[in-house]
């Protein structure tokens, strides 16, 4: 055991060595004899009759990452301090706190300015470590929760954090994980918690209080104690949706009829088309009653309004009536909103989270295909031939003001279906007809842009918008975005691909389910475009320029 605790032990430098020491190698002289005539002071000690001096104890050893004796981690400065200086910035509501923390968590962390707590504590030994992470996580799960985007959770916790005194915390948010970890100082050991997400259920009304309360949190000039945030938090909890049960399911069929009229349909195509989307609806319900996963819950809700074109083509009427109905209930089905949040968080660099929604969107697509296969081959084998339209959906030139009409139908039952609050149920109905506009117009003038092309450009208008009412309000941008693109969605390519594949006609229907992922993938870059264009272009006071704005994570080191 000594042997071991010797080779452990650190070799003791050359420094150590008194200056007198003899060097190693050298004999040592010889003394010089006494001369008995040598002079010596009168108080000088004689020969033998000196006191023997105390051994000095050898000083412990230590480890070279033990705390100094002289350390307070009250007084602590700095972890990580670069050359010149630690910059001070005070979060103003001149500067949304969305822009500050979000260029915060674009920066190393030794770059990162300190700030001053926006919340005062009259206890010197500053908040409670734990309840301030178990807060912010907390808070972090209800905007996971409600679909928003990782970059957007992190920075509500890093807000939260900051907010309270913790400056030197890391947020990190996966598809289904959050954790946050919190180092006083470099020798002292780090905190961390983590908390699942299991639920998620789309209520944006609660999304916008999360919001708020992230937002007075922020605020210097708002005091909002930890009790008052956990009182504050447990009501946004407790608060029942704005929209009951049936009106959803009203909602739904308004969302399929309007959704049909769009794509060419007329007054009976509106009807049969909701009554399909409400009995898919109620069909999905009892699914979810039944505790079976969101996979079957998609299938059911897709066969009804399948059915019911069918039944229609049945009827002899023309094929574009019961294609619209189709196609109606297809698009009240497709999950938009993960997927723009999925493509959201692949661009901002959220790998893992991004291929995580965007896995969950393709099953919940093979679900959709899976309850419109099933009967659509029933329907073929029964020789319901009058289901191909002979001309493709698209912006009719005879009917704009029925189509435009159409296009804000659908804005309005969507932002119902996602439970906006009623205040921006307007102004996402008014961002939906101008996106359809939008879309109208390049796909049918002498440019004659490709559809793709149309529904990217469209997009980035409705997240331009989307990004500048939310900072009008200070609230996130999905209530005033996912609604507004429900008329750029694919639901025609979707149904023709569909059809297709149900035909035996491979080659046709993979050609058009490609466009209709094209088509998707155009409106959540769009989005996404829109939304990173208006924060460029804006100039808030005491925000960051555009000259020195942080860009999103890198892979290749610019």
């Amino acid at each position: 055991m000594a042997e071991h605790e010797a080779e452990d032990r650190k070799p003791q430098s050359d420094e150590a060595r008194s200056a007198f020491a003899q060097p190693s190698g050298v004999a040592p002289q010889p003394a010089a004899p006494e001369d008995e005539s040598q002079t010596t002071s009168e108080f000088a000690i004689p020969d033998g009759l000196a006191a023997p001096s105390p051994p000095t104890p050898p000083e412990p050893e230590k480890s070279a990452f033990s705390t100094p004796h002289t350390y307070s981690a009250r007084n602590a400065p700095q972890a990580f301090t670069p050359a010149h200086g630690i910059p001070l910035v005070k979060l103003t509501k001149e500067a949304p706190w969305q822009d500050q923390m979000r260029t915060m968590l674009r920066m190393p962390v030794t770059e990162r300015p300190a700030t001053e707590p926006a919340q005062k504590h009259e206890d010197e030994a500053g908040p409670a470590v734990p309840r301030v992470l178990d807060l912010t996580l907390r808070i972090g799960e209800l905007l996971l929760a409600g679909g928003e985007g990782a970059e957007d959770v992190e920075a509500a916790m890093f807000a939260v954090c900051r907010s309270y005194g913790l400056d030197r915390c890391e947020p990190n948010v996966t598809f289904t994980l959050l954790s946050i970890s919190h180092q006083p100082s470099l020798v002292e050991d780090p905190v961390t918690a983590s908390r699942t997400v299991r639920r998620r259920g789309t209520d944006y009304t609660r999304l916008a209080a999360v919001f708020h309360l992230v937002d007075d949190i922020s605020d210097p000039e708002i005091e909002v104690s930890l009790e008052e945030a956990y009182r504050r938090l447990a009501g946004i909890r407790r608060n029942r949706h704005p929209y009951p049960g049936w009106a959803l399911t009203a909602a739904s069929g308004l969302l399929a009829g309007a959704a049909s009229v769009l794509v060419g349909g007329g007054a009976l195509v509106f009807v049969v088309a909701a009554v399909g989307a409400m009995l898919g609806d109620r069909l999905a319900w009892l699914c979810a009653g039944r505790g079976l996963p969101e996979f079957y819950q998609f299938v059911g809700a897709a066969m009804p309004p399948a059915a019911m074109g069918v039944a229609l083509s049945f009827a002899h009427t023309e094929a574009t009536m019961a294609s619209a109905v189709i196609t109606g209930g297809l698009f009240a089905l497709i999950p938009g909103r993960a997927l723009v949040a999925g493509v959201q968080d692949g661009l901002t660099g959220y790998y893992i989270t991004a291929a995580a929604r965007l896995l969950e969107v393709m099953y919940l697509i093979v679900g959709i295909v899976c309850g419109v296969l099933l009967v659509l081959s029933l329907g073929v084998m029964l020789d319901a031939t009058n289901l191909t339209p002979e001309t493709e959906f698209g912006v009719s030139s005879t009917r704009p003001v029925i189509q435009i009409l159409a296009s804000m139908a659908l804005s309005l039952a969507f932002a119902i279906l996602l439970q906006q609050e009623r205040h921006t149920v307007l102004i996402v109905t008014l961002n939906g007809g101008i996106a359809w506009v939008m879309f109208g117009a390049l796909a049918h003038t002498p440019l004659e842009l490709s559809p793709v092309a149309a529904t990217a450009v469209a997009a980035g208008l409705v997240g331009l918008f989307g990004q500048l009412f939310s900072r009008y309000r200070f609230a996130s941008s999905l209530p005033y975005v996912t609604a507004a693109i429900g008329p750029l969605l694919p639901g025609s390519a979707t149904y023709f691909g569909l059809l297709a594949l149900a035909q035996n006609d491979l080659n046709t229907g993979i050609n058009s389910l490609t466009k209709a992922v094209a088509t998707a993938l155009a409106i959540a870059i769009g989005v996404n475009l829109g939304s990173e264009v208006s924060r460029l272009i804006m100039k808030v006071p005491g925000a960051a320029s555009a000259a020195n704005r942080r860009a999103a994570k890198r892979t290749r080191g610019f």
